[in-house]
Order: C-alpha cells, then structure tokens, then sequence
C-alpha cells in the first residue's frame, strides 16, 4: 500500500482533536515528500498511534517517526543520540530515542530536522542488514493493539 492509502491511518487517528490530526498528517507528508523510497511502517499501540520510516520493513531500521498523543505529535529518531544536535532540540531520557514534541506547526523548525532527518536515514542505510527482496514507497500496518488507551475512550 503507498502513501497515498491513508485509510487506516486516518481510522487510527480518528479519536484524536483535529488539530493533533492535521499536524501529524502534515508531518507524515513532509517525510513523504523527503523519502518517497522508504517505507512507512505504522503502530496502532495501546497509547499512541506511531508510524515511522525505514529503508526496509524492519521496524530496526526505522530512521525517524512520528509518536501521536492526546494533545501533541512527537517527531522523533530511533538513534537520535548518535546525531549532530548543535540547536539542541532533541529532548530525551531513554538511551537511544530522541524526539522533538509539536503542538503547533511553528514548533517545527523544517530546515533544521531536514538535516537530522539526512544525518539520521545515512546512519540507518549504514547499519542496515543486506536483503534480497528491499521493499520500496510502501505503507505497511505493522501491529494493533486490541485494547487502547485515548482521547474519548
């Protein structure tokens, strides 16, 4: 399924305010536009609807993602503590992950994450495992989480 099939990620998103919505929506077109060749992989967890990019269908090799919340997105990275943070945007406790929290379009400084987003998809080319058969463009529901925790349920 390409990009272009949104159905069940707008299913997903469904419970959420439009405004987390459309942001999350806006950000999944900007990584779109970016990486037209990667592959977006989506969760539907317990807490968050999460869709990331990978190279390949393997959920390791996922280079940036976007983390859907009650009233915000996180746009985050894998291995953000392996990239160049001069502005210091990423926040973060865990000992990989790194994100960025959006509550508003003006929160997201495009020029800067197009260059963590380049620094972060050369990283995951890198340390990618050779495949026979390397998936391209598509959308690919990875999991759904029978029982949810959202806005209004």
């Amino acid at each position: 399924m390409p990009k272009e099939e949104v159905a069940d990620l707008v299913k997903f998103l469904l419970p959420y305010p439009d405004k987390v919505k459309a942001s999350a929506l806006w950000l999944r077109e900007f990584v779109w536009d970016l990486y037209p060749d990667t592959n977006e992989l989506i969760y539907d967890n317990y807490n968050a609807v999460a869709f990331g990019w990978s190279p390949t269908d393997r959920a390791g090799d996922v280079f940036c993602s976007i983390a859907v919340f009650s009233n915000h997105v996180n746009f985050g990275f894998n291995k953000g503590t392996d990239l160049e943070d001069p502005a210091k945007m990423l926040v973060g406790e865990g000992s990989q992950y790194r994100y960025i929290t959006i509550k508003h379009k003006a929160d997201f400084e495009e020029w800067y994450v197009k260059q963590l987003l380049e620094e972060a998809y050369k990283n995951s080319i890198a340390a990618m495992k050779p495949m026979k058969n390397l998936v391209k463009g598509q959308t690919i529901v990875k999991s759904i989480s029978p029982v949810k925790r959202r806005p209004g349920m």
